[in-house]
């Protein structure tokens, strides 16, 4: 059995061992260096899902996940003069395996401007909740690929150049689709690639007017002494199925629906943010001048979900990422729970989601009515038999994993049930309404 199996096997052991024992291996904090080096070799030696861009549809974006070890103030830290080492040689340096170092991630938050005609209760959620996302944007006809792309986004938008010796290039994670409202029409293909800083120091950041940067601990994301902080974003459904101009529609659509909620981590900011924007909003509502500074940092969505991709690399077996360990009898954990304890851990029919799909487990919405999660299942059969069939080639060895959209299909399949829940219920609901009527008019004419 590979070392990493035998490693997660016997941490999900103490987990269920009596609680002298649990709290004897939670005095012994695991190191999060050791399993960022891991993942950066893996990351470099794996080859991304590439998705090609069809004839239809031939606009893509590339984003950038920086990463960083912080030294501690004692530390002894190379010759600034010294070459930038190798990727191998970066994590055998002292001051990197020094267990008070610190890994981090960049994530930043941009702040639009509120608009004029805003109202005070919108601007004081959006100063109470901020959204990050990583740097990055679209690619340019004259960009000379994916890369290039998200290092000229990166300097473009934080002033970081990626270019310089301070930093290195990892590798690419897979490919992802971004869609219209509900997977209905493709918008563009998004490439995230892995970039890390190899010195201990490097000139500050100059991000744009209405930007800030938030380095956040990688202990905050996986640890096996203490799992992130998960909670939700709320998203109005009918501002994703009914048109802007129509009010009354989506009133009606919002009554009959409700809210999704999707999974979200909320990142604590032990200070101020890294970078804070070089100048005020203006507008008649200003957050910045009102002083309603973000209080609290969502991480959801498509950052989300390629955070996960990052994770996953973190956590699985070293041996492969196509090597999974069994399932528990009780069918309780999976290779991230111990970790990350993902949310909506549902396990569908002889397999888990997050087996195959860690990303994936945590990024589909939930809805608020509960019929309409009820018809989402009714529809699912068909993403039950795609995230069979991705697991089924994961622990076959990932013979067709390079060759398959699985994660598109998974996608649009899921959103395809969705579209025909709410269908379902939209008609349900308005047949309701109308018999109710009737019957009420009946009643009151009859008497």
């Amino acid at each position: 059995m590979p070392k990493g199996i035998r490693y997660l096997l016997s941490c999900t052991t103490d987990m269920h061992s009596p609680p002298a024992k649990a709290a004897k291996a939670m005095e012994k904090p695991v190191p999060v260096t050791p399993l960022l080096a891991r993942a950066l070799q893996r990351i470099r030696s794996t080859p991304p899902r590439m998705i090609a861009s069809p004839p239809t549809q031939p606009r893509r974006a590339a984003v950038a996940l920086l990463i960083r070890v912080v030294p501690t103030p004692t530390a002894k830290l190379p010759d600034p003069a010294a070459p930038p080492p190798s990727l191998t040689d970066f994590f055998e340096q002292d001051w990197v395996k020094d267990p008070n170092s610190r890994a981090e991630i960049l994530f930043l938050h941009r702040q639009n401007d509120i608009g004029e005609n805003a109202t005070e209760g919108r601007v004081r959620n959006a100063a109470r909740e901020a959204h990050v996302a990583f740097p990055g944007g679209r690619t340019e006809a004259d960009d000379e690929g994916g890369l290039y792309t998200a290092m000229r986004q990166t300097w473009e938008e934080i002033g970081i150049d990626l270019a310089e010796k301070y930093y290195t290039s990892i590798g690419q994670l897979d490919d992802r689709e971004i869609t219209t409202s509900l997977g209905k029409r493709l918008l563009m293909i998004l490439s995230p690639y892995v970039f890390l800083q190899v010195t201990p120091t490097a000139p500050p950041p100059d991000p744009v007017a209405t930007t800030t940067l938030h380095w956040i601990p990688l202990t905050a994301l996986v640890s096996p002494n203490s799992s992130p902080k998960w909670s939700t974003v709320t998203v109005d459904a009918a501002s994703r199925i009914a048109p802007r101009s129509s009010a009354a529609l989506r009133y009606l659509i919002r009554a009959l629906v409700g809210s999704m909620e999707f999974p979200a981590i909320v990142l604590d900011t032990p200070g101020p943010p890294s970078e804070k924007p070089k100048k005020k909003l203006t507008s008649t509502h200003d957050v910045i001048e009102k002083g309603l500074s973000p209080k609290t940092l969502k991480l959801w969505g498509l950052s989300l979900g390629m955070t996960l991709d990052l994770m996953s690399y973190m956590i699985l077996p070293q041996s492969s990422r196509n090597d999974l360990p069994p399932k528990s009898e009780d069918g309780t954990e999976s290779p991230l729970s111990q970790y990350m304890q993902l949310p909506y851990q549902d396990v569908v029919e002889d397999f888990r989601v997050e087996y195959a799909a860690p990303s994936l487990a945590s990024v589909f919405p939930k809805f608020s009515y509960p019929d309409v999660n009820f018809w989402i299942w009714v529809f699912g059969k068909r993403y039950r038999e795609v995230m069979r069939g991705w697991e089924a080639s994961l622990r076959a060895g990932g013979v067709n994993d390079r060759r398959i959209n699985w994660s598109g299909s998974a996608l649009s399949t899921f959103y395809a049930a969705i579209r025909k829940a709410l269908i379902v219920v939209i008609v349900a609901r308005a047949l309701g309404i109308l018999f109710g009527l009737g019957f009420a008019g009946w009643w009151i004419f009859s008497q």
